[in-house]
């Protein structure tokens, strides 16, 4: 069963659950990640390995599935000589990878499909979405988002996930890019040191979305699970919306090396911390698996 009701709605009655990270999935069933394609690659390559790693998160709890177009771009696709049209088609077909996993989970409970735009510096590849500050300008930003978020609109998503921004330059651009297509988005920052990647505020990067109407969720992902509490908590006070939070396993990731470094920090008793905070979205990024997933419902269908 997906799309209904609409995410909107179930926010308002209870705790969504999200899947975990798609490459580290991906990584465990033996495909090699290791170009600037990463998982979007396998779009071209193994469109069915993207489907399976969907389908093991569904059947693990996840509610709602992310699809591998994170670092989908029309110029990351051009450097892999794939035209505009081959790429529109590769980022529609995210979509539809995550549709088919939800027609073959069996399951009754309602299922979604939020489709992935990261940030300009995943189409980089070197690291920078932990950065931001790109150069560019926000005209510049939303222009080189607008076109993949018209296309991924169009492959019918319940939700597009604006995910992993690094800055709000970046935010503002893409609050600005999903306007019109209507398709309700989230918003996450990644963040360190309770700001953004590029230094700012909590509490100034997140009031944005507070007036946006197509935002129905705002939060972080893709950073350390000791953030996500007080982040959370910043979110939901100065937007007023659900929050939505799905950071790393807490290994840190070496863009030089192409590595994860360190011990892994993210354990399903800190959930309840987490929707006492506000969260209604919760799941997992960069190696956490469906085994977590699985700990996470768990955690979430207990009362708060």
């Amino acid at each position: 069963m997906t799309g209904s009701p609409a995410l909107a709605d179930a926010l308002a009655s209870g705790t969504v659950v999200l899947d975990g990270g798609m490459s580290n999935q991906l990584e465990s069933a033996g495909h090699d990640l290791s170009d600037a394609l990463w998982s979007a690659r396998l779009l071209a390559e193994r469109p069915e390995a993207v489907t399976e790693a969907h389908l093991a998160y569904f059947r693990a709890g996840a509610d709602v599935a992310v699809t591998a177009s994170y670092q989908a771009t029309f110029e990351g696709f051009a450097r892999r000589g794939i035209g505009r049209d081959g790429a529109a088609a590769l980022m529609a077909l995210s979509v539809e990878s995550a549709r088919e996993a939800a027609r073959r989970a069996g399951v009754s409970r309602p299922l979604w499909v939020a489709a992935s735009a990261g940030p300009y510096g995943a189409m980089l590849a070197d690291g920078s979405e932990y950065r931001g500050r790109y150069g560019l300008t926000v005209g510049e930003l939303e222009r080189f988002h607008r076109p993949r978020l018209e296309v991924l609109a169009a492959a019918g998503p319940d939700v597009l996930a604006l995910e992993t921004v690094p800055d709000t330059d970046e935010a503002a651009a893409l609050l600005r890019a999903v306007r019109g297509l209507g398709v309700p988005a989230w918003l996450t920052y990644t963040v360190a040191d309770g700001r953004t990647r590029a230094g700012q505020p909590l509490e100034e990067a997140f009031a944005p979305a507070a007036d946006a109407e197509e935002v129905i969720a705002v939060g972080v992902n893709c950073c350390a699970p000791q953030e996500v509490e007080a982040a959370a908590a910043t979110a939901a006070r100065v937007t007023g919306k659900p929050v939505v939070v799905y950071p790393n396993s807490g290994e840190t990731w070496d863009a030089r090396a192409r590595s994860w470094t360190g011990e892994a920090t993210f354990t399903p008793d800190r959930v309840r911390s987490w929707q006492q905070a506000g969260a209604r979205l919760i799941g997992g990024c960069c190696r956490v698996g469906p085994e977590t997933v699985r700990q996470i419902a768990e955690a979430v269908g207990a009362p708060t």
